[in-house]
């Protein structure tokens, strides 16, 4: 390139004949005229196309790039384990030609990815109080010894940048519900428009354009708080721009510093304060004041909530003849009389209520395991099964519901099933519970056991002293400052013979 320069300089500067410039350089005049005419002095080599013989295979080189591509990057095949898998097809060339294929690929994905960019935006600006973007994450934390991944609701207010984290062990229906619930109650009031993806918990079918099939239920809780629902288009992040940066800076400023914790409710406590803490240090992008500060301002143009939305899922589950019913791979005990019979089974996030007949018949905490081919569990209440053994008691020497049984209706059960008749005289004793408090019943048992006489007949006699006892306790009366006595008088029997002397009686 430089030789070129010089030549155009003797020509078109100091008016040298090519004739010279051929003396000089020792180049055709041919070749200096050719260089002469050209507009750029960067030299052009036509290469020649000469046939490879990794032609045969390129179709099939470019076909496992692509597939390689969209592996994770520790799943990915080497160049070399490429070459050798051509290798086994036919291929007969040198690895060189491959590997110079694979990187003259890469460079045109990577020009491809330039040329498309990543996109033109226009910046966004929203009202106080007029939107709010919600969005999940996922990320990991020890929670009673157990290191375990968690589902992480996002809710951040527009304006003010105001957002509030907490944590999940799924992504359902009732988790969305207790997610909005409490992010509005920590953000101090509802605004007018709500900006989501379209995750399945919301949108049952998405349809051309803005058109979105809204689930029910999330329909019912938009229409409880009164604010107006915007799906973003698919694969569009960039609509909800802030809430997106927010999943990503959340795990830089918050869970790093991620201690241990007893159980989920400690870590959304810990959540909540660090979130409130951030709000103090960190300066709003646009305006030179903190988030809280922002927010404060923003609070009053916030719609306040009401009361909280009901936010379970309902589901129709038919009782089993052993009195439970099947959720999520576990079993939860139905009181018996409702055995055989269809009931309503409401999920919260941590509860189970299950309804019929207009009433709540009980409630379970609920059970949630995330390993596969783990057995299910199955939770018993054996006060369910008190009419069962009214009927059958032989069934209390092995029944499972009653291995739960408080530790003094355990020993009296093992004194009573070692004479005959004990299994029936235990189930009767078991059956004070449907009549008197339970704790009045399993306070009798113990003193029937410190006694040592563990018969029914006993344990009713004491249950009943406790039941009258409690009825004739006469309260304590606090009498007023003017009726307390100052000098309580002393007993004196020698006033009683004073006044048998002095009496007089008539004959």
């Amino acid at each position: 390139m430089e030789l070129l320069s010089v030549i155009r300089r003797w020509h078109r500067r100091d008016h040298l004949p090519i004739r010279e410039i051929e003396r000089r350089t020792g180049l055709s005049r041919n070749t200096i005229r050719k260089y002469l005419r050209a507009e750029s002095i960067e030299p052009r080599f036509q290469v020649p196309e000469r046939p490879s013989r990794l032609d045969p295979f390129a179709d099939k080189l470019r076909g496992w790039l692509v597939l390689e591509a969209a592996r994770s990057r520790k799943n990915r095949r080497t160049a070399r384990r490429l070459y050798e898998d051509l290798v086994t097809l036919g291929y007969d060339g040198s690895y060189g030609r491959v590997a110079a294929f694979i990187r003259q690929w890469k460079h045109e994905q990577h020009q491809a990815r330039q040329t498309t960019g990543r996109g033109v935006f226009v910046p966004l600006c929203f009202q106080p109080g007029e939107a709010f973007q919600f969005d999940w994450g996922e990320d990991w934390t020890v929670i009673a010894g157990h290191r375990v991944k968690l589902q992480v609701a996002h809710t951040k207010l527009s304006f003010s940048r105001a957002f509030i984290l907490r944590a999940y062990p799924l992504q359902t229906h009732e988790m969305l519900f207790d997610a909005l619930t409490e992010a509005f109650r920590v953000l101090g009031g509802v605004p007018r428009r709500g900006i989501f993806d379209n995750m399945k918990t919301a949108v049952d079918r998405i349809g051309s354009g803005k058109a979105r099939q809204v689930n029910l239920r999330f329909m019912a809780l938009a229409s409880h708080y009164l604010f107006e629902t915007t799906f973003c288009n698919p694969a569009a992040g960039w609509e909800k721009g802030q809430i997106e940066k927010t999943v990503q800076d959340a795990r830089r400023h918050i869970w790093q510093d991620l201690p241990a914790f007893p159980d989920l409710g400690a870590l959304n406590a810990w959540l909540e304060a660090r979130c409130l803490d951030c709000w103090e240090r960190l300066q709003h992008i646009e305006l030179a004041r903190s988030i809280a500060e922002v927010h404060a301002s923003e609070r009053p143009h916030l719609m306040v909530p009401g009361r909280p939305f009901d936010g379970f899922v309902e589901q129709t589950k038919r009782v089993s003849p052993t009195c439970l019913i099947q959720f999520e791979g576990n079993r939860y005990s139905v009181p018996a009389s409702f055995a055989n019979r269809p009931v309503s089974l409401r999920v919260y996030p941590d509860k189970l209520r299950i309804i019929a007949e207009g009433r709540v018949l009980c409630v379970h905490d609920r059970i949630i395991t995330r390993s596969h081919g783990v057995p299910g569990r199955t939770v018993y209440d054996w006060r369910h099964y008190l009419a069962v053994i009214q009927r059958k008691p032989g069934a209390l020497r092995n029944g499972a519901p009653f291995t739960e049984l408080p530790a003094a209706f355990r020993t009296l059960q093992d004194q009573l099933l070692r004479r005959p008749g004990g299994d029936r005289e235990m189930a009767e004793i078991l059956a004070l519970v449907l009549q008197h408090d339970e704790q009045a019943v399993l306070c009798a048992v113990e003193l029937a056991l410190e006694d040592g006489v563990a018969t029914k007949t006993h344990v009713l006699n004491t249950l009943h002293r406790l039941i009258d006892a409690k009825r004739t306790v006469v309260p304590r009366l606090d009498a007023p400052q003017a009726l307390v006595l100052e000098h309580e008088p002393c007993a004196d029997t020698g006033r009683y013979d004073i006044l048998r002397r002095d009496s007089r009686h008539a004959s």
